[in-house]
């Protein structure tokens, strides 16, 4: 008998919400929204407001909040957003302390009680916590991913087709490397409607938007006092239901890396397909000297993070 997809959502907060919403709008499955002890109540009474909304649109999916990881038994898809957010003045770096037991106790839960799951991290440093996830649960690559790349290419669509004055529909853009101040925004994979980019928008208005892209997050904690949510929950969504559906699109994502690129035991964003398998391929792009240099910047500044995280 054919049955629904269950997602697990780990951490009950500003994203956690969202994903919940997100996943029963899409009806992509039955939703468990988990947070600490502390904050049981509060992931409960989210996940009754999304019941009772559900129902005004005749959605039937079932959303449990709870603080026992027994209800994600079973999970199809995890998606992590546990953590402290970023607060205006803090770097994504700067989160390493404070996130990497929670990283540690939530890759321990998870492995006892849902192994198989297709693990996607949406909690910061991304890509040293989605390290570590991988190395503490010890599931295959194609299993486990970073929420990064999505995010941060729809961040310079956006600022591209303002620039240009089109549809954001017309807009394709890649983003690859870190999350965070080095990432590799390609501007030999953005087009407008196939029209190389370059030929659109002045180099000078280029430069602005892709240093606007990769101060993205900042501008928006800046503007908030916390991190972005609806953006990064839609950004996950599209990675999750992706596998859940098997739709094969080529995403950019942080994968674990293993030569790929020519980097090695490394979660990097990169161009990936994925569908019902997880990360069915790595796409390895012919890059310029300009974005090999760009994206070494960016792995060295990645790896600096990792090595932290190995000592601690």
């Amino acid at each position: 008998m054919p049955t629904r997809s269950k997602i697990a959502l780990v951490g009950a907060g500003n994203i956690g919400g969202e994903l919940a919403a997100l996943c029963v709008q899409k009806q992509l499955g039955d939703v468990v929204l988990y947070d600490i002890a502390p904050k049981e109540n509060f992931a409960k009474g989210k996940a009754l407001d999304l019941e009772q909304n559900s129902v005004v649109h005749g959605w039937d999916a079932r959303v449990t909040g709870t603080s026992n990881w027994a209800d994600c038994a079973g999970a199809d898809v995890v998606i992590i957003t546990a953590g402290v957010p970023r607060k205006p003045g803090q770097s994504r770096d700067d989160l390493i302390a404070i996130n990497l037991p929670i990283i540690r106790d939530v890759a321990d839960n998870a492995k006892k009680h849902c192994p198989d799951a297709f693990f996607i991290v949406i909690s910061n440093p991304l890509d040293a916590m989605v390290y570590e996830l991988k190395r503490r649960i010890g599931a295959p690559r194609e299993k486990v991913v970073g929420m990064a790349g999505v995010l941060d290419s729809a961040r310079f669509q956006l600022f591209l087709a303002r620039a240009a004055g089109v549809s954001v529909k017309d807009v394709r853009a890649m983003v690859l490397g870190g999350h965070g101040d080095d990432m590799v925004p390609l501007l030999s994979a953005t087009t407008i409607d196939g029209v190389p980019v370059t030929q659109l928008l002045a180099k000078d208005v280029i430069d602005a938007i892709i240093e606007r892209t990769r101060k993205g997050g900042g501008e928006i904690v800046g503007l908030m006092g916390t991190s972005a949510y609806y953006a990064p929950a839609s950004s996950a969504i599209a990675m999750a239901e992706a596998y859940l559906r098997d739709q094969k699109r080529l995403l950019p994502a942080a994968a674990y890396l293993d030569g790929e690129y020519g980097y090695s035991d490394l979660y990097m964003g990169v161009p990936v397909i994925i569908g019902g398998k997880g990360v069915e391929k790595i796409v390895e792009l012919n890059l310029s000297a300009d974005e090999k240099a760009m994206l070494a910047k960016s792995a060295a500044s990645v790896q600096a993070i990792v090595d932290v995280v190995k000592k601690g």
